[in-house]
């Protein structure tokens, strides 16, 4: 076929090659019928032999010899043959013909197939590009598609919140119309009484006075402090309508002293607490935390040790093997450990130094053998002996075979095992190897430091597993919120420091105008407290927050005090989130936080207003130093618009950098003391150290109080400091002449600092206190003790604790969040003054920090403080790419993220210039280099918490598209890793299903919560805070998609798991500190009989009863009420508030009987000490009510008619049907 030009052979089929073709061909055989051409050859041969045969004579040659001729001869000579090979040629001839044909065809036919071919491989390639420019286009509109979803879910949002706005601005206007309109009806009504009253006086004769003819000038406008007159502002000052919450308000007739929340009062476990009973325990509880010791609240664990020379050798051993160990402990929880000792002082050089740090120790351990020198017996009864506070203490004493303890060591021990239980000292005895005996005080200390001092209830956890996630709060305490614990026990040092002055300074006239300011009409604009820099602002709202507290328990105080310029403490979004935690805490929320500043400053309002609503006392907000904040009017615009009526917000600020629009406000200027305060305070100073002045230094130091400067509270303060440290020294007129030469804060803080390096011993020491003063100015937050140990590991602690000492008593340092800080911003800037005018030194400086912290970054997990000090010094140096380098550690921005400094750790990627975008993809490229190195479960676990953050960290961006596949990262690692039934698969389904709620994607997120709530259930039981924070999120989707039916049964099962939760572990508000300080706060009221101990042991039956433990919280409410009936008398009101929870809680216990008597006897002492119409003996009536339909239905059961009669009567007396709600039928 095709090309083949041979042909096969009539002999026998051999190939007879195509001489015709050019370039030749492929043989092959073609079966033609034609007649062999060697059947033809035989017959010839056959015919010519047979002829030879007959004419040969005798005489011819023999065959053999002459065969080859004759055959040739008889072949040529064949005759007979022509024909048959002439057919033969011409049948060849033919044949040849047809092939050449069938070639030509064939070839013809190969070239049409290849012109065929052709086509369809230029039609192939243009299809190919076709489909090319068709998938191109699809993945256009795809995107554009989800643009456009993307566009239309945020213009619904904003649609949303438009009609939202519009519906809420149409309320408030209904609610003010309405309002309004009953207000002119109410004066037109008093108008037409008046002008009838009017004439019915002249028509009698009687001469009426008339106002507008007086000579004396009576209007009302309200006199500041500084004597300037200030006036509120008119309703309509700021353009707008007060708030739905506050038209609200104005509805209500009557505000009483009660604490509402939404559903206390309808179920659960406080159903029978009397609600201004609970409200005012609540709120004392709430209040209280701040005013216990600095050890009790610290996140200091300070452990101070007490050794002789016989007990060296255990001294040695437990700083060596076991201070580590402890250390690392706590830090793995986030606190300071530091094991403080001091040489044995023979020459007494330390002593005061030694008595303020067995003061602030929260353990003391004493090592002794047979002896105890005399120089350490005022220690050892200053730690164990004269121990109020009840912090827990330690004695090691080694015995030994054959010898007696000294009567000073016997005696000590005694008199410490006679003492009373709360003091909480152990004495270990033991006999033999020394080691065994240090390894039994770390046992005791570890126990000591995990339940008495950090409050854990299983001291059992090894160190290592007290950093793992079970080891911890839950996080669902406060829901899906990220919340920092250091920037909560900063803010409580601070007001425990800012009220820490005895003196009182002359405030009396300024609490008058500040509690005018609380009871003062709505609305009204912020109050301002103005001032110069010292002048006694915080301090003022620190006195004025305690007397509120005390005076008016139900009146809820939320404050933040700002520290110095660009602190944490200063950060405008930490402020609106930790105020707006603080409400949603109040107002037993558990809902998720944004943590975008922007969103931040539109709930906060929101959360304000709703807690209003609910809060049946006033609100107050006070924000010290506000103007402290970057930007702050940029950040706190919240404060122009219009509040609720019972909220009031205070805020501080400096003279010289208030912000010109708030100067309008309502001003309280704090006026410099007057010349005889000034010198009565330095005086009393003088005096608490026993050291008196002349009557001509009196003098000269009233000539010197006379300026505005040397009047000002701190430097009056400081003044009387540095007078009574140099009389204690002896050289006072040196002192007191120094003074007078300085006439403001700054110069006397620079004369406090020479001062102290000219006390020092030696040039080391002074160059020492130089450089700590110098760090901690160019630190971002302070420095703690131990990094100091650390910089400088050539210093002791006795000198470390000496150069602190002085600079505490001095007003320059103190102590926040374990970290030193400077007390005063004028001793920061004097210490810049001083010390680091020049830049490059200040540089230096923050190089030196950047060297510990990068090196501590390269050592040990990232902590708390590494997070917190590297990436600002980093910004403060300029240094972008090394804090690029340092934000792409991806454990740095975990810590900064996971404790809520998302604007924080924003500010530094906009610093380094990265947009959104950028940073997200840097951060994925980082995850995945990271997960090219990862290795067993602990390194996945540790991956898949890091894809999880990242994802919650876009999701707060905005970028929810790109926070989706973290997101599923960390699920598909749990889920290999663990087990697709484990609860930290739920915890990632749960993060996964809040991206889709916020992008609207609403199937897949209820698809999501559903098997995250299967999980936690099978994990957990039902009852378990997850569970309840699974059924929130559902309730909140189905809220949203407007399901309310749906929402409100999930709402509803989560909250009750809530409640029980709350009872069973006393998590009050969501503070465990509350939980774990119980037993301190028994300990305050060990003492006289005072209201305010009567009051602390009525809120400790409370927390008891909270906990389920009712027979605690018996005996509590027992004491309470014994000593309100001894020292204000049976028929005082506090009386009644015990009776009432003791009636309560004999309900909780089915006591009918009993509870019936108390409330009864509550019920008696209220109506005779309040009015008929208080809210207190209403809610008393109630319970008693409740109480009386509960015991109907038992009396019925038993059959007792008479008390059954009796229940009834008085029940239909009060008005209600005793067979309401009832199981009568």
């Amino acid at each position: 076929m095709g090309t083949a030009s041979s042909l096969v052979s009539p002999a026998g089929g051999e190939v007879i090659e195509d001489t015709y073709g050019v370039g030749g061909g492929e043989a092959c055989e073609i079966p033609v019928e034609v007649k062999p051409k060697a059947r033809l050859l035989r017959s010839s041969f056959r015919r010519g032999a047979g002829a030879g045969a007959a004419g040969a004579g005798p005489g011819s040659l023999p065959r053999g010899a002459g065969g080859g001729g004759l055959l040739g001869a008889s072949f040529k000579s064949t005759g007979s043959s022509v024909p048959e090979l002439e057919y033969a040629v011409a049948e060849y001839e033919r044949l040849k013909k047809e092939y050449e044909i069938f070639r030509v065809s064939k070839n013809q036919e190969l070239l049409s197939m290849g012109r065929r071919e052709a086509k369809l491989d230029t039609e192939n390639k243009r299809l190919r590009a076709e489909l090319q420019a068709l998938q191109k286009t699809y993945q256009k509109i795809l995107r554009e598609k989800e643009s456009a979803l993307e566009a239309k879910y945020q213009a619904m949002e904003r649609a949303a919140t438009f009609e939202h706005d519009r519906d809420k601005v149409k309320r408030q206007f209904k609610i003010f119309r309405e309002t309004k309109e009953n207000e002119i009806q109410d004066l037109l009504r008093a108008k037409r009484e008046l002008e009838s009253k009017l004439q019915r006086l002249q028509a009698q004769g009687i001469q009426v006075f008339d106002p507008g003819e007086s000579d004396s000038d009576d209007n009302c406008t309200d006199v500041t402090a500084a004597g300037t007159q200030c006036e509120y502002w008119p309703g309509g000052a700021l353009g707008s309508e007060p708030s739905i919450g506050s038209m609200i308000q104005l509805q209500q007739s009557f505000r009483g002293p009660e604490f509402a929340h939404s559903s206390i009062d309808v179920e659960g476990p406080f159903a029978n607490v009397n609600r201004d009973d609970w409200d005012i325990a609540v709120a004392s509880l709430l209040q209280v935390t701040p005013l216990f010791s600095h050890s009790l609240w610290s996140n200091t664990v300070r452990c101070y040790l007490i050794y002789t020379d016989e007990t060296q050798p255990e001294m040695d051993l437990f700083l060596k093997d076991y201070s580590p160990k402890l250390k690392r402990m706590c830090e793995t929880m986030g606190y300071f450990f530091h094991a403080v000792y001091f040489p044995i002082d023979v020459e007494n050089q330390y002593l005061t130094v030694r008595k303020w740090e067995i003061e602030k120790s929260s353990l003391v351990i004493l090592f002794i053998h047979l002896t105890l020198p005399s120089l350490l017996l005022e220690d050892c009864e200053e730690a164990f002996l004269k121990n109020p506070e009840g912090k827990p203490r330690l004695i090691y004493h080694r015995l030994e075979d054959g010898k007696v303890s000294s009567d000073s060591v016997q005696q000590l021990i005694d008199q410490v095992a006679n003492l009373n239980k709360t003091n909480k000292a152990k004495i270990i005895d033991h006999t033999g190897d020394p080691a065994e005996g240090v390894y039994k005080t770390y046992s005791y200390v570890e126990k000591i430091i995990k339940q008495d001092i950090l409050g854990f209830e299983n001291t059992d956890l090894d160190t290592k597993d007290l950093g793992s996630e079970d080891s911890i709060p839950e996080e669902d305490d406060f829901g899906d919120v990220l919340w920092d614990i250091h920037d909560e026990q900063e803010q409580m040092e601070t007001f425990q420091q800012a009220s820490n002055s005895a003196h009182e300074l002359g405030f009396e006239k300024y609490y008058e105008r500040l509690n005018d300011l609380v009871a003062a009409p709505a609305p009204i604009p912020p109050l301002l407290i103005s001032g110069g820099p010292g002048s006694g602002k915080s301090l003022l709202l620190s006195k004025w927050i305690q007397l509120q507290q005390k005076n008016s328990p139900n009146t809820l105080i939320l404050s933040h005090f700002v520290g110095r310029p660009m602190s944490t403490s200063s950060e405008s979004s930490l402020i609106i989130k930790r105020l707006t935690l603080k409400l949603m805490q109040h107002s037993w929320s558990v809902s998720a936080l944004t943590l975008d500043p922007a969103k931040l400053l539109e709930e906060f309002p929101r959360w304000l207003e709703k807690l209003s609503a609910r809060h049946q006392g006033s609100i107050i907000i006070i924000i010290d130093s506000i103007d402290q904040v970057q930007q702050v009017e940029k950040h706190m615009k919240w404060l122009i618009d219009p509040l609720p009526v019972n909220v009031r917000v205070i805020v501080s600020v400096n003279v010289e950098t208030c912000p010109p629009a708030w100067r309008l406000w309502p001003t309280l200027h704090l006026d410099p003391l007057n010349p005889k305060d000034a010198k009565s305070i330095i005086i009393a100073e003088c005096h608490s150290v026993d050291i008196k002045l002349s009557k001509e230094q009196e003098k000269k130091l009233e000539r010197h109080c006379r300026s505005a400067a040397t009047c000002n509270a701190l430097y009056v303060t400081l003044f009387g400091k540095m007078i009574a440290c140099a009389g204690k020294s002896g050289n006072l007129d040196k002192i007191l002449h120094q003074c007078f030469q300085c006439q403001d804060t700054v110069s006397l803080y620079r004369l406090v600092l020479r001062s102290i390096q000219e006390s020092m011993a030696n040039d080391m020491d002074k160059e020492l206190m130089k450089q700590i003063l110098c760090l901690i100015n160019v630190s971002h937050n302070g420095v703690s003790e131990s990094e100091l140990m650390e910089l400088y590991p050539e210093m002791s602690w006795a000198v470390l604790t000496s150069l602190i000492h002085s600079l505490h008593k001095l007003c320059l340092l103190t102590y926040g969040c374990g970290l030193l800080k400077f007390q005063h911003l004028q001793a920061w800037e004097t210490v810049r003054l001083e010390y680091m005018e020049d830049a490059t030194i200040i540089s230096s400086y923050r190089q030196k920090l950047i060297n510990y912290f990068t090196m501590q970054l390269s050592q040990d997990p990232v902590t708390w403080r590494s997070a917190d000090e590297l990436p600002w010094l980093f910004q403060q140096q300029g240094s972008k790419q090394r804090l690029h380098d340092c934000l792409l550690n991806l454990f740095v921005s975990q810590n900064l993220y996971k404790r809520g400094h998302f604007a924080e750790l924003l500010s530094y990627w906009q610093f380094v210039g990265k947009d959104k975008s950028a940073m997200a993809a840097e951060y994925f490229d980082s995850l995945k280099q990271y997960e090219k190195n990862c290795e067993g479960e602990e390194n996945m676990m540790c991956l898949a918490d890091l894809y999880e953050t990242l994802g919650r960290f876009l999701k707060d961006l905005g970028l929810l598209s790109q926070a989706v596949v973290p997101l599923q990262r960390s699920l598909e690692i749990r889920e290999t890793a663990l087990d697709p039934d484990h609860p930290r698969v739920a915890q990632s389904l749960h993060q996964l299903a809040s991206v889709y709620v916020q992008w609207k994607k609403f199937g897949n997120a209820e698809q999501l919560y559903k098997q995250a709530l299967e999980i936690s259930e099978n994990a957990y039981g039902a009852d378990h805070p997850h569970i309840a924070r699974e059924l929130e999120a559902l309730a909140t989707l189905y809220q949203k998609q407007n399901k309310y039916e749906q929402a409100e049964h999930f709402r509803k099962k989560s909250f009750k798991i809530r409640q029980k939760a709350t009872r069973r572990k006393g998590n009050l508000y969501g503070f465990a500190l509350l939980r774990r300080r119980a037993l301190q706060l028994e300990e305050l009221t060990l003492g006289k009989d005072t209201p305010d101990n009567a009051r602390t042991l009525n809120e400790l039956g409370v927390l008891y009863y909270l906990q389920n433990n009712l027979e605690t919280a018996d005996q509590f409410l027992k004491r309470s009420l014994e000593m309100r009936e001894r020292v204000l008398g049976p028929d005082h009101p506090d009386c009644a508030q015990s009776l009432n929870n003791l009636a309560a809680l004999c309900n909780e216990m089915k006591q009918y009987d009993k509870a019936e008597e108390l409330y009864e006897r509550a019920l008696d002492i209220r109506r005779r000490a309040l009015a008929p119409d208080h809210p207190s003996l209403a809610y008393t009536v109630k319970h008693l009510a409740i109480l009386y339909k509960k015991m109907i239905s038992l009396l019925c059961f038993r059959g007792n008619l008479t008390k059954l009669y009796l229940c009834t009567s008085w029940l239909l007396k009060s008005g209600r049907n005793p067979l309401a709600q009832s199981t009568l039928v």
